[in-house]
């Protein structure tokens, strides 16, 4: 499992790398397209290559978001419930979400398969969208991947593997 675990983690930091490198990329579109139109010259399919990274960012950066403990959660009830009920409740929710980001994966490959038979592109500068549609394919596998990982990991365990502040997360 150790070592299932570090692959993980190197696969997570790649797409969190890849997210982060689609975030660069949206700022300096929206920055140059602002400029550009302030001096009467917007930047060419903007709007496509903003689209197109958010995508990117979203999708990259979720198993990071799963790996850190960073979506929200409700812990009202969590304090009076008993400890067997807590894990249970933490796998639970980590399968439901690995069932929910499979469903993602398969929607979006069902879909760039379509796009690809229909050679579906951007509206300005001609992307093509399956290019994308796969990336956010791969990205939702990987978080279904992590989270159905995280779930064996809180079952077999204690405590549920984090990354926390004490501890840097591996780059």
């Amino acid at each position: 499992m150790t070592s299932l675990r570090w692959l993980a983690d190197r696969l997570i930091g790649l797409s969190a790398l890849i997210g982060s490198v689609a975030l660069i990329v949206q700022v300096s579109v929206i920055l140059v397209d602002v400029l550009g139109r302030y001096f009467g010259a917007p930047l060419r399919g903007a709007q496509d290559v903003s689209t197109m990274a958010m995508t990117v960012l979203v999708f990259g950066g979720m198993a990071l978001c799963d790996r850190l403990g960073g979506h929200i959660s409700v812990d009202l009830l969590e304090p009076r419930f008993p400890a067997w009920l807590n894990r249970a409740s933490d796998i639970a929710s980590a399968l439901l979400g690995a069932a929910i980001f499979a469903g993602i994966a398969w929607t979006v490959y069902d879909s760039a398969r379509l796009s690809l038979m229909l050679n579906l592109r951007s509206n300005i500068i001609d992307l093509p969208k399956a290019w994308f549609q796969w990336g956010v394919c791969a990205f939702s596998g990987l978080t279904a991947l992590a989270m159905l990982l995280r779930a064996a990991e809180v079952a077999s365990r204690r405590s549920p593997p984090r990354w926390d502040t004490a501890q840097e997360a591996p780059r």
